[in-house]
């Protein structure tokens, strides 16, 4: 009786096979890179972006090939990886397709709500051989949805960017994040999945605005300056990390928002 091997099938409907040992990944996804090398396979990581920081110690002999949206494909050509790691929205249409041109095997991401990431832990523990540390992420992971409890429902704006002011769209990882929790980001709907917006306008009708530690590197120190802007709406710091990575992180991000719902989590840089 034989053995039926799952389909690896990545964000765009490409199917993989099986890597073999001797893989050479380059990955362009910083939250990404935190998941190849909790799967074990920070051996076989060749290649990264100057945005790929966690974890440190296991990154710092390997090669930075520029940022999400300026790679340096010809750094990428001399490393010869085998696969390349890439995302629908930290990366452009025009690198994954110079990319398909050069890399035998390119594999497209796409989660879009926190569930995504058992997929993306069995398609990436399937084609480099780390079933076993997947599914064990993939037990992690539903251990903390489902202590995931909604709070107390408020609409939020989620503050992204200055200059102009951004904010998330419900068809972002973020918001879908957030909404287990009851809290549901504005505007509702905006045909931009980042919406450009307007303070003081914007925070005249929600409960709450957070200001997050990136993608703009927004600092609490700086919440004094948007209060003033906000007219009166609550305003609180959050972890960037916690709410947009997906990966490993997105476990220790749901333990946060549980505490982060309910004010338990302090204003800290």
């Amino acid at each position: 009786m034989s053995t039926r091997v799952p389909e690896l099938v990545d964000a765009i409907g490409a199917r993989h096979a099986v890597a073999g040992a001797d893989a050479r990944i380059v990955c362009l996804v910083p939250s990404i890179t935190e998941l190849v090398v909790a799967l074990g396979l920070g051996g076989n990581l060749v290649g990264r972006t100057g945005f790929c920081i966690h974890p440190r110690a296991a990154l710092r002999r390997v090669p930075k090939v520029g940022g999400t949206k300026d790679v340096n494909l010809e750094r990428i050509r001399a490393l010869e990886p085998t696969h390349v790691i890439v995302n629908v929205d930290e990366n452009t249409r025009a690198t994954a397709d110079a990319l398909a041109d050069m890399v035998p095997h390119v594999i497209v991401t796409h989660p879009l709500a926190p569930a995504d990431n058992f997929a993306l832990y069995r398609l990436l523990g399937g084609i480099f051989g780390a079933e076993a540390r997947a599914e064990a992420l993939c037990g992690e992971l539903a251990a903390a949805l489902a202590d995931a409890r909604p709070g107390q429902a408020r609409r939020v704006l989620y503050l992204i960017w200055k200059d102009p002011w951004m904010t998330v769209g419900r068809d972002t990882y973020i918001s879908r994040t957030l909404a287990l929790f009851g809290w549901h980001t504005q505007p509702a709907e905006h045909p931009d999945r980042y919406p450009e917006v307007e303070l003081p306008a914007a925070a005249r009708d929600v409960d709450l605005v957070l200001v997050s530690s990136e993608p703009y590197p927004f600092r609490p120190k700086q919440l004094a300056e948007i209060r003033a802007l906000c007219g009166g709406t609550p305003v609180r710091f959050i972890d960037g990390e916690m709410t947009s990575w997906y990966g490993s992180r997105a476990i220790a991000g749901l333990r946060y928002l549980s505490s982060f719902v309910r004010g338990d989590t302090a204003e800290a840089a």
